[in-house]
């Protein structure tokens, strides 16, 4: 009986995880930032029981952490700049915009990085609970949350890794 009932145990044990999660919640952690870290656990609580706010905490998560590098790099952002924006800045200020970089390949893939944080921003205003709905509102869907958060999380994992290879030691708030 235990076989028959073991791929649903485990399904149910695993569901709303995926092998990355462990990955970026380990180097937040090592970031030191209580807001960073936060914003990533409550995107991760989220995923399945609360798609709409898991887009949400998403898109908090990159604006949240960019925020903190362009802080750490005393890169003025002004009062109320957009998700794009801060990731423009971010990308300059790590070196990892597409028009620092000659070779195609990673024009392409900077460039596909900068596309995912736009779609992720839009994503938020359509579908996340960060504005009122209407009678024909579009609910997401837990797979729209999981991906999401694992490439909110993608990105942020990498913003980190390239802020300490340039050897800048985050100093956390």
């Amino acid at each position: 009986m235990w076989d028959e009932f073991r791929p649903l145990l485990e399904r149910i044990e695993g569901a709303g995880t995926s092998p990355a999660d462990s990955a970026v919640t380990a180097a937040i952690e090592k970031f030191d930032s209580e807001h960073v870290l936060a914003a990533w656990n409550k995107a991760l609580e989220r995923k399945q029981a609360d798609p709409e706010g898991a887009i949400t905490m998403a898109r908090t998560l990159l604006e949240t952490m960019c925020k903190h590098i362009l802080d750490e790099r005393d890169v003025s952002y002004g009062e109320s700049p957009d998700l794009p924006e801060l990731y423009r800045l971010t990308s300059k200020a790590l070196n990892l915009a597409p028009s620092q970089h000659t070779e195609g390949v990673f024009r392409q893939i900077l460039g596909g990085c900068q596309s995912v944080v736009e779609g992720l921003g839009a994503l938020r205003n359509k579908l996340s609970d960060a504005h009122g709905t209407g009678k024909r509102a579009v609910k997401p869907a837990a797979r729209h949350a999981e991906l999401a958060v694992n490439l909110s999380g993608a990105l942020a994992l990498y913003l980190l890794a390239t802020l300490e290879a340039t050897g800048q030691t985050p100093s956390g708030q």
